[in-house]
């Protein structure tokens, strides 16, 4: 073993010995390993107790170094072989063989996790468990074991397609497939159950999302430097520049997460959870102060070839981060304070009480803030603003329409995630179902018109290494990759807009995702994302792998418009209401009968689809002409190069043609005259 794989050795037992430690004292102050055992009532045992726990960072911590791993190896080590011809390089191959095996051990992590749960939650110990029929049942019963579950089976897939990787699509792709893996089992614990719940989940979704890259990350250009492998200080400039964004992100939803749990910043200080997340936020303080040192000192550093201090450094910051996720598993196996009014049906269900009588004034004024959303539009601004403002300042211009455009679809998603209209969907069918068709068929068409990718290649700059893959390469494969061909094809683009429609509505697809927070999350983005690829197809001003000619989009409007009136047609002619088991629950002592209410959303669903259909008319009617207008400009400077050339009409079409004609005139002129002298 040589001096390099000796120092990452050390540098690993250093992390692990630092996550256990404060994973046992964080167990230990939190009280979940000292619980009195009540006589008669079911005991896991100690090995229960303790193993959960040690089971649950293990499979974070393998997580956070699969995700490291397939990052180094798709996007921090520059990719070889140029463009047409991309290759990953040796050392990232190397990355994904390790990921393999990383990956393996996540999924045993995973399901020794899943078996120790089912002892925990059945309060029998793990023999039983193991030698009993209790760990099947459970799996399919109960939301724990399906999360754990899904994770077991993503990581094997990862564990096994990593070993046979050696394209940078395919690495990203299993890089895509281990961040999904990352959020079921985070989500179905404290955050399904929390006060508001809708929040507490989308803030550990994105919570969990961010620590892994961050994590994983720095542990694996800490084993580049130990290693001195080349490239380091590439790989760890990359690495800073998406750690500071992990940082933020970290610090944000951390921070929703700890007020949606302790609305009362008292018990902080008071209960044995606040006192856990409070050591959370300080050691989160040192990390920043550690990246704001790397900045300072180290990466300058490695820029004057001098790795070792980065490499100390960031062993040290290693340490520090694996020794936060053991004191995070110790948070999770804390329960928080109950509240202290007794929690509704109806705010169980919800996450917030039920609000009065609907009416217009408080559609608009009864704000219910949806992180979700609420950073979803902030970003999508943030960027577009930013790449707008990085033309501006290199001399280039931008339309000023297509921004306003852009910012009224962002205010329009506002408009129905933010208001009282969110507060009222999951209530009211017919506020549902305004709310759809906004994020359906209004807000996608000034999305499309605000031609983001358009914007994006202009302002992204190219990668400073010859045949790497930077956010423009990138893009650009994903606008020729077959994957886009198909899915914007305008027949798959049409059959998604509307087959989904009708695929979810009339089956228990509807009612599960008005059940589950992230199911209704992944409803409303499918509208957004369903409504901005069909209207790509009829107004993308973007690259498209297939345009079709205007004659052909207004075909294809007025055929596709009137399936949203059958369904709305439909929805008013139907004798059983949708999803009766949740309109049930939370039924309005205010409202109308559950029928009513949707044959009025079926309404607002049949006589919404002539606004999208007028706007789309005005904004083609537009393009159209502006596309005619540039084609007789080409035209006429065709014609003009032509005529400074000589006038030769091979050179230009207009040309040749108009050469075609006098032929044709001078053919007849002497025809006539020979007629004439007979």
């Amino acid at each position: 073993m040589n001096r390099g794989s000796l120092g990452v050795w050390r540098a690993a037992a250093v992390a692990v010995a630092a996550a256990g430690a404060v994973l046992v004292a964080g167990l230990v102050l939190g009280g979940s390993v000292t619980e009195k055992v009540i006589p008669g009532l079911g005991d896991a045992g100690a090995l229960t107790r303790w193993g959960l726990p040690a089971a649950r960072t293990a499979m974070d911590l393998l997580s956070a170094l699969t995700v490291g791993a397939l990052l180094a190896a798709a996007a921090f080590l520059p990719v070889e072989g140029g463009r047409g011809a991309s290759r990953l390089s040796r050392d990232a191959i190397g990355y994904l063989n390790a990921a393999s095996w990383i990956a393996a051990g996540w999924a045993a992590a995973a399901a020794a996790t899943l078996v120790l749960t089912v002892s925990d939650v059945l309060g029998q110990p793990v023999g039983e468990v193991l030698t009993g029929s209790e760990l099947s049942s459970y799996v399919g019963s109960l939301p724990q074991g399906t999360a754990l579950m899904i994770v077991v089976l993503l990581a094997v897939v990862v564990a096994l397609l990593a070993r046979t990787t050696t394209t940078p699509g395919a690495a990203f792709g299993l890089l895509a497939m281990a961040a999904v893996a990352l959020l079921p089992a985070p989500l179905t614990g404290h955050s399904a159950s929390a006060a508001n719940h809708a929040t507490a989940t989308t803030g550990v979704a994105l919570h969990v999302a961010a620590v892994a890259p961050w994590v994983g990350g720095l542990a694996i250009v800490c084993v580049h430097a130990l290693l001195r492998r080349d490239r380091l200080p590439l790989m760890a400039d990359r690495f800073s520049r998406m750690a500071l964004w992990c940082y933020i992100t970290v610090g944000v939803s951390g921070l929703v997460n700890v007020i949606a749990r302790l609305p009362d910043p008292a018990e902080l200080a008071t209960t044995n959870y606040g006192r856990l997340a409070l050591g959370k936020i300080i050691a989160f303080g040192v990390l920043g102060w550690f990246g704001w040192w790397h900045r300072e000192r180290t990466l300058p550093a490695l820029n004057d070839r001098r790795p070792r201090a980065f490499a100390r450094f960031a062993s040290v910051e290693a340490a520090v981060m694996a020794a936060t996720m053991g004191l995070a598993v110790a948070l999770a196996r804390t329960a928080p304070p109950p509240p202290t009014e007794p929690e509704s049906a109806v705010k169980s269900l919800l996450g917030y009480d039920m609000p009065p009588e609907v009416t217009p004034v408080r559609l608009l004024t009864l704000w219910q803030f949806d992180l979700f959303f609420a950073a979803l539009v902030a970003v999508l601004g943030g960027l577009y603003l930013g790449a707008v403002v990085r033309l501006r300042r290199r001399g280039d211009s931008w339309p000023m329409g297509r921004t306003a455009a852009w910012l009224i679809g962002l205010v329009s998603i506002i408009a129905v995630t933010q208001t009282g209209v969110a507060k009222y969907a999951p209530i009211l069918f017919s506020v549902h179902m305004a709310q759809h068709m906004v994020l359906n068929m209004l807000t996608p068409i000034f999305l499309v018109v605000g031609a983001p990718v358009t914007l994006a290649l202009r302002a992204l700059k190219p990668a400073p290494i010859r045949g790497d893959r930077g956010p423009r390469e990138w893009l650009t494969a994903l606008l020729h990759s077959r994957y886009l061909a198909v899915i914007a094809h305008p027949g798959v683009a049409t059959v998604i807009f509307v087959v989904s429609l009708f695929a979810l509505y009339f089956t228990p697809l509807f009612e599960a995702a008005m059940r589950n927070h992230l199911g209704h999350i992944a409803m409303m983005v499918h509208f957004l994302a369903a409504g901005s690829l069909f209207f790509w197809v009829l107004l993308g001003v973007d690259p498209a792998p297939k345009k079709l000619p205007y004659p052909g989009r207004l075909l294809l409007l007025f055929v596709t418009m009137p399936f949203h009136a059958f369904f709305g047609i439909a929805l008013m002619s139907m004798s059983q209401a949708l999803a009766r088991g949740w309109y049930g629950a939370v039924d309005p002592p205010w409202g109308t009968t559950t029928l009513h209410d949707q044959h009025t959303g079926g309404a607002i669903a049949w006589a919404f689809g002539e606004i999208p259909t007028f706007i789309v008319l005005i904004v083609m009617a537009f393009q159209w002409y502006a596309d005619d207008q540039r084609q007789a400009r080409r035209l006429d400077r065709k014609a003009d190069r032509a005529a400074k050339a000589g006038g030769r009409s091979g050179e230009d079409e207009l040309a040749a043609y108009n050469a075609r004609l006098a032929k044709l005139a001078e053919r007849d002129k002497a025809a006539a005259e020979e007629q004439g002298k007979a």
